[in-house]
């Protein structure tokens, strides 16, 4: 996104937990007021004219919902990231997974708490048998179709 002159704001679920909603547990309740105040960071820095990425498991389809109608619907993008859950466990450097399935953790997303996969999402990257690169590509041209981005600037240079 550099490269098209965007400087991007990234609110990242960990992250986010360890200052904005520390204390907030794994809840249905304490998930949706997480995401809900992503949600709100997020809208302010959009209202501002501001570029923003959220990278948060949101596992339920209506708080989703209020959060698009939050920022508003023009100025979000839903990006699916599908995994399989055993691609998840596979990834999972944390080993969260395996203390879930070892009941150590309780109410974890995919193990014993639903995920909700969104129906409504502007798109849906598949990583199971997609590059990172490719996926970055697929939203690229996403956001240029939407309008969010212009030809990048060194595109530009050689014109």
């Amino acid at each position: 996104l550099a490269e098209y002159g965007r400087q991007i704001t990234t609110l990242d679920g960990d992250v986010v937990r360890t200052h904005l909603t520390k204390g907030l547990g794994f809840s249905k309740e304490d998930r949706d007021t997480n995401i809900r105040r992503i949600g709100f960071v997020a809208s302010e820095i959009a209202k501002h004219n501001g570029a923003v990425m959220c990278a948060a498991i949101s596992p339920y389809q209506s708080t989703r919902d209020e959060v698009r109608s939050m920022i508003g619907g023009d100025k979000f993008i839903l990006v699916y990231v599908n995994t399989s859950l055993e691609v998840c466990e596979e990834r999972d450097t944390k080993g969260l997974y395996a203390k879930a399935r070892r009941n150590e953790i309780k109410g974890f997303t995919g193990i014993d708490d639903p995920y909700e996969a969104p129906a409504d999402a502007d798109i849906i990257l598949e990583t199971d048998g997609c590059s990172p690169e490719e996926n970055a590509r697929q939203i690229i041209k996403l956001l240029e179709e939407r309008g969010f981005l212009a030809k990048p600037l060194a595109a530009e240079a050689t014109q």
